[in-house]
């Protein structure tokens, strides 16, 4: 298909249509951001609420399924879909199960009780047949469909891709008051403080605390997504349209990817804002790079991660090919690690998935206990934040984000999180100006949208 030079201009159509998904990757010079994916009209949707799975075929009502998630998408993905063994190899995904988790779908599977009240599902999949595939790096766009639904395919996404023009701002969207912290900073400081008992007391190494920050909003937050896509770029964003609201991720973090056998993790630990004069950013870059305390907590991550790698991976595969290395990014620096392993006999792409989830990065070690110490200090659900985004291809292959810097828009009412890694040595006031800093972007552009 001819290789659309905005992406998101193609799927603004159906930005608004429930289970259209936008997987995008178009506007980051990363090497981790080469695909977009842009699917919509799922075979089947797969979808959590307070522990109970739902499925709906087509049309058809949904129905109660007594199977776990990661049973549904195994089964979906098998029998729904065809071979796909004659499309080429290259492409990561040609037809699969695309969608989320919300962070609090991992707290049963640490034995911690999920809040009851959830604005999302606590995880939403569609079964998608068809799918619009653009490669950036090599300027290429693929779509994909079965032989027999190829010329409805095609009858559909060739005027999508024919009417590809620059998007004005959508007038209906409004942002109708200040964003507000939902934690005062005197909360931070006291669920600081708590987070520092536990670590004196040796419950845990490190805990990733969240504040919350809500404003609210009125129309379709389309428009939002593509100035902040703009404004942000992130080599994981994504545009999810749900019956229930919308969810806006600007990730800059991998969760998990699985090609063939190989599994890779790369996780982020340790952050500096940008600056605009070059060498003072060059200095804060610098300063990250020979931080003590933000090594140390990153190495913390990368062991939690080797061992949950470990539980899935072929013995003696796990290896660190990078270790705080470095990235930049428009609004901040980070150090990323690299943890790579290969599968084991007889386990899968969401096997793995499940061992890493919720990723290690945000939550602490040791994981389960950093997880409880969350659930009692931040008291509420987290929801899509620190949850994940992506895709299971059906040919086994599978990447997915963590939901780091995003937003979910549900019934007038925008929400994001920004948090941190607390360690011993951390200090209360660097770490809620991190917090700052890490959404400081979108501070900045709900702002300039309100007034």
């Amino acid at each position: 298909m001819p290789y659309p030079e905005n992406v998101a201009t193609v799927f603004a159509p159906l930005a608004s249509m429930p289970w259209s998904f936008f997987l995008d990757s178009g506007v980051t010079a990363s090497p981790q951001g080469r695909y977009s994916m842009l699917v919509t009209a799922p075979r089947r949707r797969l979808w959590q609420e307070a522990g109970q799975l739902w499925i709906a075929d087509g049309d058809s009502p949904a129905r109660r399924s007594a199977l776990s998630l990661w049973e549904a998408l195994r089964e979906s993905v098998t029998r729904l879909l065809p071979d796909a063994a004659s499309l080429p190899a290259e492409l990561p995904f040609v037809g699969g199960a695309l969608g989320y988790l919300a962070y609090d779908f991992g707290l049963a599977g640490q034995g911690i009780s999920p809040p009851l009240t959830q604005s999302l599902p606590e995880a939403a999949f569609g079964i998608y047949d068809t799918v619009l595939l653009v490669d950036h790096h090599a300027r290429e766009a693929w779509l994909c469909a079965p032989e027999d639904r190829m010329a409805q395919a095609l009858a559909e996404w060739q005027p999508r891709l024919a009417c590809e023009t620059a998007c004005s701002p959508d007038p209906s969207f409004q942002v109708q008051g200040p964003v507000r912290p939902l934690w005062s900073r005197g909360d931070y400081a006291t669920a600081f403080g708590r987070v520092q008992d536990y670590i004196q007391a040796g419950d845990c190494y490190q805990v990733n605390l969240a504040q919350p920050f809500a404003v609210p909003y009125a129309g379709s937050p389309w428009s939002l997504y593509q100035r902040l896509r703009a404004v942000n770029p992130a080599p994981f964003s994504a545009y999810l349209s749900l019956p229930q609201g919308e969810v806006l991720s600007f990730s800059p973090e991998r969760l998990l990817r699985v090609q063939q056998d190989r599994l890779q993790v790369r996780p982020i630990k340790g952050t500096r804002p940008r600056l605009e004069v070059p060498q003072e950013d060059q200095q804060m870059a610098q300063a990250l790079l020979v931080s003590p305390k933000d090594r140390a907590e990153n190495v913390m991550i990368v062991d939690l991660l080797r061992n949950d790698l470990g539980r899935v991976a072929a013995t003696g595969s796990v290896q660190v090919p990078q270790l705080c290395a470095l990235e930049s990014y428009a609004h901040v620096h980070h150090l990323v690690s690299v943890v790579e392993a290969r599968l084991a006999p007889g386990r899968d792409a969401l096997s793995a998935l499940e061992a890493c989830f919720p990723g290690g990065s945000i939550t602490g070690a040791p994981k389960r206990r950093a997880m409880e110490i969350i659930a009692e200090l931040e008291a509420g659900a987290r929801g899509l934040y620190c949850g994940s985004i992506g895709y299971l291809d059906q040919r086994g292959g599978l990447d997915m984000n963590i939901a780091i810097r995003s937003m979910t828009a549900v019934q007038g009412d925008l929400r994001f999180w920004a948090g941190g890694g607390i360690v011993a040595d951390s200090d209360l006031d660097a770490e809620y100006q991190e917090t700052l800093d890490k959404v400081a972007v979108f501070h900045r552009e709900l702002a300039a949208w309100a007034g």
